[in-house]
């Protein structure tokens, strides 16, 4: 069955016209005309962030080098303490006192020399140290136009999120009057 050529552009013509009957028979009819922008003036929200900001001072930072955690000293220096006092007593009641004595002010003593002369010393050095500090910086946001048109004679505004340019569309809608 061959088809007509002229068979598309009647079904088309017809559907169109079906539609507008049934949008006029609804009572409404929408169309989309321009209308002179007047104003369109720009609309902003102010924004706060936190910013991140690295402070860096130098700092003089001691610390230990070498050095080792002896005992020996201490042990020496009772030895040695508790022998002296040993020789300085003269009955056994006053040598078993002075060596008990001797012994403890030389491990003091031990301890004391061993801490100061272990090998060990107190350094100092420059260090870089950093801190990170959150500053509020606020700053404007474009959110949209407060736009004034005019359409036949008269003005009318809308907020609208891009500038329109000199003209913008509106949407008319045309409906019988009610009660007519």
């Amino acid at each position: 069955m061959k088809t007509s050529p002229f068979l598309y552009p009647l079904a088309f013509v017809s559907l169109c016209l079906g539609l507008s009957a049934s949008a006029l028979a609804g009572g409404k009819y929408h169309h989309t005309q321009y209308a002179k922008v007047v104003d369109a003036r720009p609309v902003y929200e102010r924004v706060s962030q936190q910013v991140p900001r690295d402070y860096c001072e130098v700092e003089t930072v001691a610390y230990r080098t070498g050095g080792r955690d002896s005992h020996t000293g201490t042990i020496l220096g009772g030895l040695i303490g508790a022998a002296i006092g040993n020789e300085l007593g003269h009955s056994r009641r006053n040598k078993d006192v002075g060596m008990v004595a001797g012994g403890l002010l030389g491990a003091s003593i031990g301890r004391d020399l061993s801490r100061n002369n272990n090998g060990s010393s107190i350094r100092y050095r420059e260090e870089q140290v950093c801190h990170t500090r959150y500053t509020t910086e606020y700053r404007e946001r474009l959110v949209g136009y407060d736009v004034t048109y005019r359409y036949q004679g008269r003005l009318y505004q809308t907020h609208t999120r891009h500038h329109p340019g000199d003209r913008i569309p509106v949407d008319v809608q045309v409906r019988p009057v009610r009660g007519y």
